[in-house]
């Protein structure tokens, strides 16, 4: 569908660019950034996906009509403004921005809004965990949006303003159903050509219509300055730092954390710090497999050593913080409910957990990725402590692509290797759903988990927050391992990119 060209040709004008970005001067339009992202963003239709490449990628191409703000609070992009919410906390009235184009020169109304949204509730992880709770979506007028609710749904605004599993707007003409007809959006950035698990390379949209608010996060105004932006996978650690340093790339993420001394000491390149950015986490099969049987968990739980893991992984405290609490100290979610229960590495404990399941001696299979390096160098250090508790281990080291295609089915995995940002409102937390891949439910935590997001008051909800991770603790809905520090790499020439966990680009220049 797309015209494609060589790899080494978009070296070459990274080299370019690299070369003029000398003489540009500050905010002026134009110019080539290549980002190394880790892997290939294996969809361009942002609802079907939660993983975070296909986020950062599509998120240039589509829009929300709400996004964050620079505190994670909810703040309009398609919309225009935030929405009339009526007294009973049911039903949600959303003004829609005006003068806003699809990338096909189509102009954006309530019909694209609704199909786009009813879509969404239907085939999106994120839209499918509340589609019960939404009674409607309806257009009142061309550019007024009604949402209704059976029940109070605190984190509405919020779970729309994701950029995964996303709820962006798309023509009406072009939802077919579970298909796309095209990657046609309303972003300040549209599909140039694409070559599969090479690169993707994006170009300015010189009909987008930007918000005028001011900048804050995601939030207000987006320039557009680039000419281009090319998305390129690279699955292996060393040549996107490599390519970084040597001008290739202008952007790399997931660097390891043993490169920052390099980055710091680069004439050419320099380190990107966020800190705290997220949280490891070993995802368990609920649905099948050995790890059904609550003892079995538990003995998984006791059996990790998470300061041995991180430390394996990052080799330097400034990188982590064993930290077995969901949300860690600055965060109002912070509690320490449960966490005697925080794994330590005590195979003793694990084994008697494991003779009281009457395991069968079914191989652990541990799903993983030497694309996150970090991900691997955990489960290293974790079978040794999980053979001596008595388990048998299997290692299923996958690429990333292969590894999100091989999660989503069940039969194939007891536990992956994930990560995942902080991220400001806790229900979002994918593996907090009962609807997630890990398929992690009982009773209690779903009655919780229905108070959490029925309430407003902030108090009450940081008291139900904590019975919920006593829940997690005592169930082993899955393990965190503790909270880690993102390390990336840019151009030094390279500005207007934010410390943010879903790097963009749409205000970057040189």
């Amino acid at each position: 569908m797309y015209k494609t060209k060589k790899i080494a040709a978009l070296a070459s004008i990274a080299l370019l660019s690299s070369t003029f970005s000398g003489v540009s001067m500050s905010n002026t339009m134009g110019g080539v950034v290549n980002v190394a992202i880790i892997g290939e963003a294996d969809t361009l239709d942002p609802m079907m996906s939660s993983k975070d490449v296909v986020g950062t990628v599509t998120q240039h191409i589509y829009e929300t009509l709400f996004t964050f703000d620079s505190s994670w609070a909810p703040a309009p992009l398609l919309a225009d403004g935030m929405p009339d919410v009526s007294s009973d906390g049911l039903t949600y009235t959303i003004k829609i921005r005006q003068g806003v184009n699809f990338h096909d020169g189509s102009s954006m109304d309530s019909a694209d809004v609704v199909d786009s949204l009813n879509r969404w509730l239907s085939v999106a992880s994120r839209g499918k965990s509340i589609a019960s709770k939404v009674d409607s979506v309806s257009a009142l007028d061309s550019h007024t949006v009604e949402i209704k609710l059976n029940s109070v749904y605190s984190a509405l605004l919020s779970l729309m303003s994701m950029n995964n599993a996303a709820a962006v707007i798309y023509p009406q003409e072009n939802i077919q159903g579970d298909d796309l007809a095209a990657p046609i959006g309303t972003g300040p950035y549209k599909v140039g050509e694409y070559k599969a698990d090479q690169y993707l390379q994006l170009v300015r949209y010189d009909g987008y219509s930007s918000s005028d608010a001011p900048i804050d996060g995601a939030s207000g105004s987006r320039a557009g300055y680039l000419d281009e932006i090319n998305f390129i996978p690279v699955g292996d650690g060393s040549t996107r730092l490599e390519g970084l340093l040597s001008g290739q790339f202008d952007f790399a993420e997931s660097i390891a954390a043993e490169s920052y001394a390099r980055l710091e000491s680069s004439s050419n390149a320099e380190p990107v710090l966020l800190a705290p950015y997220g949280w490891p986490m070993w995802v368990i099969n609920h649905k099948k497999g050995i790890m059904t049987n609550l003892n079995v968990r538990k003995a998984l739980q006791a059996a990790l050593p998470a300061e041995e893991m991180l430390y394996a992984a990052f080799g330097d405290e400034k990188f982590y913080k064993a930290d077995g609490a969901l949300y860690p100290e600055g965060f109002i979610w912070n509690s320490d409910a449960g966490l005697e229960n925080y794994g330590t590495g005590d195979t003793k404990k694990a084994n008697a957990f494991l003779k009281a399941s009457d395991y069968d001696g079914s191989p652990l299979r541990i799903l993983t990725s030497k694309q996150y390096m970090w991900h691997f160098k955990t489960a290293e250090v974790a079978k040794v402590y999980l053979e001596q508790a008595g388990f048998k281990v299997q290692m299923d080291v996958v690429d990333w692509a292969t590894l999100g295609q091989r999660r989503n089915n069940p039969d194939l995995w007891d536990v992956f290797l994930s990560h995942s940002p902080y991220i400001p409102e806790p229900s979002l937390n994918g593996t907090m759903q009962a609807t997630y891949r890990s398929g992690w439910t009982n009773g209690e935590k779903e009655h919780l988990m229905s108070k959490f997001t029925s309430v407003t008051d902030t108090a009450e909800r940081v008291a139900i927050w904590s019975q919920i991770q006593d829940n997690y603790f005592e169930d082993v809905g899955f393990i965190k391992l503790g909270s880690f520090n993102s390390l990336r790499g840019k151009s030094q020439s390279l500005k207007g990119v934010p410390e943010t966990p879903w790097p963009f680009f749409w205000n970057a220049y040189k």
